[in-house]
């Protein structure tokens, strides 16, 4: 077998972030006690959830310094998800304030694995009111990642804004990730959804997502694996059970998963992919990096919660050492 060639992102140093995250963040409320179903809870327990506040904070606890770009509602819910990414160490700088009629998202989630339901209140959220400022524009240029999460594409203003920092970004040598992150009841129609995000994507250097959310880019998955390779691109593909698939021009890396009693079906991409980009910028090995990430997901799905799920270095390691993860594969 040939030399197999795999591309690898490189980071200027001296930087003040390891990574700014663009995207969600939000009041969770979790029926109680865990298992219930919504309709039969008594109580509920609060934490802070959505795509990007769970990425950020996972890349916090994996080591890294982090900026959130957002938005929060000036209210009592903006003002608890402020406070308890504070509390996490994220920095905050970035994130705007909405003063109409916006509000911070909210999210009510079962736990429990099977028959789990999870609603979503989303009316005229605050966190697609960004605007990429001089201050955010400044902030890329001394960050060594830029992460996208699909969210923030849903509507046209925050769609081009998003497209105007990820722009920013490539001109500025700052890592653009983009995590598709599609949630069908976003979207008006499947045309208008492929468009945006083939947009996003061809600002990107790293794409990262599962068969589903792959198949909004092209019809198949073959199609845009030769795409992401005939523009340098890397793939990330999560196969759920069936573990993951690096793809680097016409290198592909195939891992397994760490299994672990699953308490609910969320967070688990979210602290994947915060670890793949930590744990890569300090080894340099997307086998390592996708490993840690792995471990990662695997432990947040075990647990209550979104960001208080998230896992330290230390949880990952002890994961890690205990369990054997699945044969990995690489050919060209």
């Amino acid at each position: 077998m040939s030399e197999i060639k795999v591309s690898h992102l490189h980071f200027r140093d001296n930087r003040v972030w390891s990574a700014l995250v663009v995207g969600r963040a939000g009041l969770d409320l979790y029926p109680q006690p865990v298992g219930i179903k919504t309709r039969d809870a008594g109580l509920f327990a609060s934490d802070v959830g959505g795509s990007g506040a769970n990425i950020a904070v996972a890349m916090k606890r994996a080591g890294g310094e982090v900026g959130l770009i957002s938005a929060l509602s000036d209210d009592p819910v903006g003002e608890y998800v402020r406070q308890r990414l504070k509390t996490e160490g994220i920095d905050l700088q970035l994130m705007q304030t909405t003063y109409g009629d916006e509000r911070t998202s909210l999210a009510i989630a079962e736990e429990r694995q099977e028959d789990c339901e999870v609603v979503i209140y989303r009316n005229n959220p605050a966190d697609l009111r960004i605007t990429c400022d001089e201050a955010i524009r400044l902030a890329i240029t001394q960050s060594s990642n830029l992460i996208v999460t699909g969210t923030s594409l849903i509507e046209t203003d925050s769609r081009n804004q998003t497209l105007e920092m990820m722009e920013h970004a490539q001109q500025n040598d700052c890592q653009v990730w983009l995590d598709l992150d599609y949630r069908p009841w976003n979207w008006p129609d499947q045309q208008t959804t492929r468009s945006a995000y083939q947009k996003a994507a061809e600002k990107a250097h790293v794409l990262v997502g599962n068969e589903e959310e792959f198949k909004i880019l092209q019809q198949d998955i073959k199609t845009q694996v030769e795409q992401c390779a005939a523009h340098n691109q890397l793939m990330i593909l999560k196969r759920g059970e069936k573990g993951c698939s690096l793809f680097s021009g016409q290198a592909r890396l195939d891992t397994g998963i760490y299994t672990l009693p699953a308490l609910k079906p969320y967070g688990s991409g979210d602290a994947f992919l915060g670890n793949v980009v930590m744990n890569y910028m300090s080894s340099g090995d997307w086998q390592q990096a996708i490993e840690a990430g792995s471990a990662a997901a695997a432990l947040v799905v075990s647990q209550q919660g979104c960001v208080s799920a998230m896992p330290n270095l230390q949880e990952i390691k002890l994961l890690q050492k205990k369990m054997m993860i699945k044969p990995t594969t690489k050919w060209s």
